[in-house]
């Protein structure tokens, strides 16, 4: 039977092409090979239609081309903008793509017992989760690399923004616009990014503590994740202290985005009385000409799957790695001087 009656095998395309069996691995592996020799086993293979085998390649190298991703939903702008920016680079790399999602407690639990990344990945990049010691224990016996984003894990590889410094940098603009009464609004978010959460009070306590401002926990307020009816209790525990806000810091867009609706609902325009700023620089912020933060999801899956891809091939380099990526002020309409600060202008003129 000839090859072209049968399914084509390695050994097939090693001899239409000239080289050895284990050239061809290399080559549709992505490997190191001459131009010339990839030239031709590229069309030894399209001719003869031969598809490598991950599984064959597998035992041959012990790799399965095969990058695994732990998120705890895919329902959110961040995890669609980081994955989606993966595709290229592993398509480039030769490499597909797994994804595990572990959106509850119960799926979370049977994920850390079976682990089924192992054996059926070559690495797993972990997007956003608190991990308790057990559960990084169990990560670090997998015998693969293991990229955390969005967040810093001592000693392991990790990518992520500067979340303090970026919401040093909200709050600074804030208060270079004159306001003192400033309050920050988080969610209580069981699926991920509380890493990000905490670092971005720490900032804004940080930026007040800068300028003397003090502390005010009654100006710090907690809602659900896309929760309206948290967030309207959110902002009426604000509005109802004896010295009102004259801004909100907003962890997310998402949030700010709930906050600007529940304040207009009531008559309170933004940001004549109260100014809003969120922190991602989504496309809603733009559409909603909100001022924000800007951070790159997209920046942050291609340095991890670099990261990872880096430590596939050399698996004695450091493993310890922190790729910090930073943040950027867009200032929009949603901000301005509080209104104090208004009315004295219009007194002077």
């Amino acid at each position: 039977m000839s090859p072209a009656q049968r399914h084509p095998t390695l050994a097939d395309v090693a001899e239409r092409a000239g080289v050895s069996p284990s050239t061809v691995s290399r080559t549709l592996r992505g490997l190191s090979v001459s131009t010339k020799v990839r030239s031709r086993v590229e069309e030894a293979a399209r001719e003869l239609n031969f598809a490598i085998s991950r599984q064959a390649s597998s035992l041959v190298t012990g790799r399965t081309g095969v990058m695994a991703v732990l998120v705890p939903t895919l329902d959110s702008w961040f995890m669609g903008a980081a994955l989606s920016s993966l595709g290229p680079l592993l398509r480039g790399a030769g490499m597909e793509l797994t994804v595990y999602v572990v959106p509850d407690l119960a799926e979370r639990a049977a994920f850390f017992e079976r682990l089924p990344a192992r054996r059926n990945a070559d690495a797993l990049l972990v997007f956003s989760f608190d991990l308790s010691e057990e559960e990084t224990a169990r990560l670090d016996d997998l015998g693969m690399p293991v990229i955390y984003i969005s967040q810093h894990v001592e000693g392991r590889p990790s990518v992520y923004v500067d979340d303090v410094a970026g919401a040093r940098k909200a709050t600074r603009h804030l208060i270079n616009l004159g306001h003192r009464r400033i309050a920050f609004a988080h969610t209580v978010n069981a699926r991920g990014f509380t890493f990000s959460s905490r670092e971005r009070l720490v900032g804004y306590q940080q930026a007040l503590t800068e300028a003397d401002i003090p502390l005010d926990h009654d100006l710090i307020v907690t809602t659900p994740p896309r929760d309206k009816r948290g967030t309207t209790q959110a902002v009426g525990n604000l509005l109802s202290l004896r010295e009102p806000p004259t801004a909100i810091f907003a962890e997310q867009d998402e949030l700010a985005a709930s906050i600007v609706s529940t304040l207009r609902a009531v008559q309170i325009e933004v940001p004549q009385r109260i100014s809003v700023l969120g922190f991602d620089d989504q496309l809603m912020a733009e559409w909603l000409d909100l001022s924000s933060v800007a951070q790159s999801p997209s920046d942050m899956g291609r340095a991890a799957a670099e990261l990872a891809l880096a430590l596939i091939n050399d698996p004695e380099s450091d493993r310890g790695r922190h790729v910090v990526l930073p943040t950027h002020l867009i200032p929009r309409g949603s901000t301005a001087a509080p209104p104090a600060s208004h009315r004295e202008q219009e007194r002077s003129n």
